[in-house]
């Protein structure tokens, strides 16, 4: 993770988390301080969103994007499908299925505002980069992408 170059220490911060951030090790902040790691800390809603195969991630996020809220609902059922999501675990599977038909309805009913709208498209968005960076996950690949 890091290499040692007269005396410094270089390298990227492992991010388990699949955020995209990086920080260099050893490398001082504007505060002063040294960053070691960077997490995203995701409430419920967010942390609910699915990990679908790719193909049903664009679906999704295509469905999202024309009809508000639709890709979210079916998204839902690929929970009691097997799909894996941050939350499973400290929740369970039908918290997690229920969590999504709620995003889903907070969706359609907030579109009339274009906010449903909006969101909407961001977790069909979110939908398709957690199938990406699963891909490369289970692929082996480095997810510098």
């Amino acid at each position: 993770m890091a290499q040692k170059e007269g005396g410094t220490e270089q390298g990227s911060v492992k991010t388990a988390d699949n955020l995209g951030a990086k920080a260099m090790v050893g490398a001082p902040t504007a505060g002063g301080g040294v960053v070691v790691e960077v997490r995203e800390k995701k409430g419920p809603l967010r942390a609910a969103i699915p990990t679908m195969p790719f193909p049903v991630a664009v679906i999704c996020l295509f469905l999202n994007t024309f009809i508000p809220g639709l890709g979210t609902f079916i998204s839902a059922f690929t929970v009691l499908c097997g799909a894996r999501s941050e939350l499973i675990s400290e929740r369970g599977v039908c918290c997690v299925f229920w969590l999504n038909v709620a995003a889903a309805l907070i969706q359609i009913l907030t579109a009339v505002i274009m906010v449903g709208w909006i969101m909407s498209i961001f977790w069909g968005m979110d939908m398709v980069i957690l199938a990406i960076s699963d891909g490369y996950r289970d692929q082996g690949l480095p997810q510098d992408v």
